[in-house]
């Protein structure tokens, strides 16, 4: 092991799917390594019975199938994303790029499940690991976490009392609305309407597995299949349209399902009702440098994102793996920060502008936008190796 590991004292912050994947990597990667997990939340199941809906990559399920902490019952694998232009597109058509896992040679693209499904099997390994290891790992739910000091060697973790460790991460980051600024930041002025729909009929038409993905005149919206009972067929709907001038805030709900209905492609399916949604605001908000001192920062305490692209969590996974890695192979714990800093960098930066890009675009009133973009997709379907490359990047991000 190297020398970075050897004795290191690690402090994470946050209990969330990303800074428990790190805790519980951590703790199996580097054996000799004293690890504490902080969170003001209890360890009871309130955070397990949280109902948002994410995306995950299959890059992320197979960290957490290594990690055995990955909920295959819970999930709906994702087989297949098409994404389109609402016309008038490409030649005034409706231009749609398919990207399907048999495709790719393997099994799915990657898995729809609530965030609690995805806490549940992580917290319930970390406890099983502190169990086991009491002297090593520690857990200190209930225990917010008032400021973090970088001294000299190490951090000054204020949690009531002062604890001291040689390196602490942060993973929990919040909503960008209630957000400290960061080093790079920019509002959208864009709202996100999330919720759950359900597909007219029994669901026959509607091809499981299938994501969605929607260019519109207003934002992107986005269906992702969800795990059904029976013959019924749900679908965890995001849709982003302009804050100043909402046209989703005035409606009803069987008002939402007809214009959902106008909005997506003809493949898509009819849908016919959509529980009540909830709205919060969307932006940029990302740090410029994961590492300040012996802090780190990972997920959304380093970059939060607009959800066109699906890639905040996946990207905070990766954040936590690839710190670990460093820590392993780096001869101390600066050596390890800057390795981090520089593994990261392509599928960091590349991620936050192409997002950037997708959701700046659909404020910007140019003629002929919706035509390239439309036309953008044209070719990546006709193109296969360009397809197959970014269906690389959406599954793996940038290595």
């Amino acid at each position: 092991m190297a020398a970075a590991a050897a004795s290191l004292n690690l402090a994470v912050v946050g209990a969330g799917p990303a800074g428990m994947a790190l805790a519980l990597h951590a703790a199996q990667a580097l054996p000799q390594a004293a690890i504490t997990l902080y969170d003001a939340r209890s360890a009871g199941p309130d955070a397990q019975r949280d109902p948002r809906t994410i995306a995950l990559a299959l890059g992320s399920v197979q960290l957490l199938e290594r990690l055995g902490a990955w909920p295959a019952a819970r999930a709906q694998p994702i087989l297949e994303v098409h994404v389109s232009q609402q016309p008038p597109g490409f030649g005034g058509g409706d231009a749609a790029l398919r990207i399907r896992a048999a495709d790719e040679g393997v099994p799915l693209l990657g898995a729809v499940l609530g965030y609690g499904d995805i806490v549940a099997p992580l917290q319930t390994a970390w406890l099983a690991a502190c169990e086991r290891e009491p002297q090593r790992l520690r857990s200190r739910f209930e225990t917010p976490v008032a400021a973090l000091k970088n001294v000299a060697g190490g951090v000054e973790v204020d949690a009531g009392v002062i604890d001291r460790c040689d390196l602490a991460v942060v993973a929990e980051g919040g909503v960008f609305a209630e957000q400290a600024r960061r080093g790079i930041r920019h509002d959208y002025r864009q709202t996100a309407w999330v919720g759950t729909v359900r597909y007219a009929g029994d669901g026959a038409a509607h091809r499981a597995g299938v994501a969605y993905e929607r260019f519109t005149r207003h934002g992107p919206a986005a269906l992702l299949p969800l795990r059904s009972e029976g013959a019924e067929r749900r679908a965890a709907l995001v849709w982003c349209v302009p804050s100043d001038d909402d046209p989703v805030q005035g409606l009803t709900d069987a008002q939402r399902v007809a214009v959902l209905n106008s909005v997506f492609h003809r493949d898509t399916g009819a849908l016919a009702e959509v529980a009540p949604l909830k709205h919060f605001a969307l932006g940029l908000n990302a740090e410029r440098s994961l590492v300040d001192g012996r802090t780190v920062r990972i997920g959304n305490a380093a970059q939060t994102l607009h959800p066109v692209a699906g890639q905040g969590l996946n990207l905070g996974l990766r954040d936590a793996f690839e710190l670990v890695r460093a820590l392993g192979a780096a001869a101390d714990v600066d050596a390890a920060l800057r390795r981090l800093e520089l593994r990261r960098a392509p599928d960091r930066w590349g991620t936050i502008a192409a997002t950037d890009f997708l959701a700046r675009s659909f404020t910007w009133q140019l003629p002929g936008l919706g035509a390239a973009r439309g036309l953008g997709l044209a070719a990546l379907q006709a193109f296969a190796p360009a397809r197959s490359l970014l269906a690389r990047r959406m599954m793996f991000g940038s290595r």
